[in-house]
């Protein structure tokens, strides 16, 4: 079924995502919505342009619990992302490409890998209107990266209201999950985080991997206010003094076999 697409070229303005070009899809099927968003790579011009997902698609559902809801809530929001300059894009999404020389300049990372994002962003944003929720958002992005400056985590992207950034240490990847959980409360925001610790590839200042599928799957996985990880993550913190409870085993979308994940406890 066709999903309408919206895309925005990433131009320095008041968005905290600086140069970061960002697509957004909706599709109602009776009374659910259907939405995708993420940070995209906008490749030439006119009818030879190519647009890539830089990273995994964010996916969410919405259940309006009727039609004419449904149709409501998807009118409201692509005239919000009208609002915040997107376009309407035809034509599809494609995973990046890889170049056929990429395996000459490959490196291979072991990081912790953390995922951030907004609890019901939309939502907010909406009862909030468009100035005061760009100025919560600058907030967002200045507390996050606050915590990841102090526990030296690297930030690799956003997306939209949300965040992906690696550390050499899970300890520290767990800490700065935490912190920023504490840090936007005070802006009335509540997060999901999720970790995982694993092998990605680096060339030049592109990353790729499946670990970052997992990060994601597990972030989205996290309910308001939680930090979920991985068992890789916990495997490795036996002796850093924090605590965990055990969330059980799950089936992570896309992603081979089964996961036990773990939340941490404040």
């Amino acid at each position: 079924m066709h999903m309408p697409k919206f895309l925005r070229i990433g131009v320095h303005q008041s968005n905290v995502s600086g140069y970061t070009s960002k697509a957004w899809c909706i599709r109602r099927v009776g009374p659910a919505v259907f939405l995708k968003w993420g940070a995209v790579e906008v490749r030439g011009v006119g009818d030879g342009r190519k647009i890539c997902w830089t990273l995994p698609p964010r996916e969410k559902t919405i259940r309006c619990g009727t039609v004419q809801r449904a149709k409501d809530y998807a009118k409201a929001a692509v005239a919000r992302r009208r609002n915040h300059r997107y376009q309407p894009l035809a034509g599809n999404i494609i995973i990046r490409p890889r170049p056929a020389n990429r395996g000459s300049d490959l490196e291979q990372v072991l990081a912790t890998i953390l995922f951030i994002d907004i609890v019901r962003s939309t939502e907010k944003a909406a009862r909030l209107g468009d100035s005061r929720w760009t100025q919560v958002m600058n907030h967002y992005y200045a507390a996050a990266r606050r915590e990841l400056k102090t526990l030296r985590g690297k930030e690799v992207v956003t997306t939209g209201d949300g965040l992906l950034a690696t550390f050499r240490t899970p300890a520290a990847g767990v800490r700065c999950a935490t912190a920023i959980c504490k840090a936007v409360q005070t802006l009335g925001l509540e997060i999901r985080a999720g970790l995982h610790a694993g092998e990605y590839k680096v060339s030049g200042p592109e990353v790729f991997g499946l670990a970052f599928h997992i990060g994601a799957r597990v972030a989205a996985k996290a309910r308001a206010g939680e930090v979920l990880v991985s068992s890789a993550v916990k495997d490795l913190m036996s002796q850093s003094g924090i605590r965990f409870k055990d969330r059980g085993v799950h089936k992570l979308k896309g992603v081979p076999e089964r996961w036990r994940l773990y939340r941490v406890e404040h």
